[in-house]
């Protein structure tokens, strides 16, 4: 039977999400569970593309990449793929109504990490909106049940969350980004000069995203809002990690917030919820 294929595909995008990110599988279990699947196989899509890019090092990735592009749309068009993650993320397309804009401004983010190690603020920007902004946009197309009145009055705040969480991983990552990967996202940026006051005029635009999304968090049906608001929490008590944390000690090493602190955000955030308090 079909389905017993589809539920493998499905195990397979829930494993990778939980091997990948505990913080993001901490979020998906706190959302309704009919939102479950769908989320799941929407992170699943988005891990491996990025994968291919940041850790297939000694194979073409562009080949690869482009393969993974085409296999894409054969799925969404077909219904069904013989690769796992893509038939999962391929029913969440269709049964949600993503649109293929969205996703084909994903894939050009990620065929940009091919090529470009150092960005200007239009491609640091066009990066962001495809890397981040639109995934946020997909998981609201499942979240407000394809009410389309709905998607759009969210779609700012959705696509700035998207941004401040991406922008933190910029900074999170700023050491394996640049040592490992040769990388410089924030445009305008000398990572030999990296200081505070560098520092500190990313962290100022990052608020200023994170204020917008929160304000759309609040605004979400209530069986998304709180795995929503419990991603929002872990990477705002990251965020204030690395406001505390030197700019000298950013380019040495990678900030984390440790498995027990997670779950101690998970109760503190659950009580907020249950007496709105969001």
């Amino acid at each position: 039977m079909k389905q017993i294929f589809d539920n493998l595909s499905y195990d397979m995008s829930e494993t990778t999400t939980k091997r990948y990110s505990t913080s993001f599988s901490l979020g998906i279990r706190f959302l309704a569970k009919e939102f479950h699947r769908p989320i799941y196989n929407i992170y699943g899509f988005v891990r491996f593309a990025d994968e291919i890019v940041d850790s297939f090092h000694g194979f073409d990735k562009r080949e690869l990449l482009q393969d993974f592009k085409n296999q894409t749309y054969k799925a969404i068009e077909q219904k069904i793929s013989l690769n796992p993650i893509l038939n999962s993320f391929q029913w969440a397309v269709n049964e949600y109504n993503i649109p293929l804009d969205l996703i084909e401004t994903f894939l050009a983010s990620m065929e940009m990490d091919l090529d470009e190690s150092v960005h200007n603020q239009m491609s640091y920007e066009q990066y962001i909106l495809g890397s981040a902004e639109v995934v946020g946009l997909m998981c609201l197309k499942v979240f407000v049940r394809g009410d389309e009145k709905e998607y759009l009055r969210l779609k700012e705040s959705a696509m700035k969350l998207g941004s401040a969480f991406q922008k933190i991983n910029f900074l999170r990552d700023l050491y394996a980004d640049y040592q490992t990967l040769g990388r410089t996202y924030f445009p305008g940026v000398d990572m030999t000069q990296f200081d505070e006051c560098t520092k500190v005029k990313i962290e100022q635009d990052i608020a200023a995203d994170f204020a917008a999304g929160y304000e759309g968090i609040k605004q979400l049906p209530k069986e998304a809002r709180f795995g929503v608001y419990m991603a929002y929490k872990y990477y705002h008590k990251l965020f204030l990690k690395i406001q505390k944390t030197a700019s000298k000690k950013i380019l040495e090493e990678r900030v984390r917030i440790p498995n027990n602190r997670k779950y101690s955000l998970f109760l503190s955030s659950y009580l907020r919820h249950n007496f709105n308090l969001l």
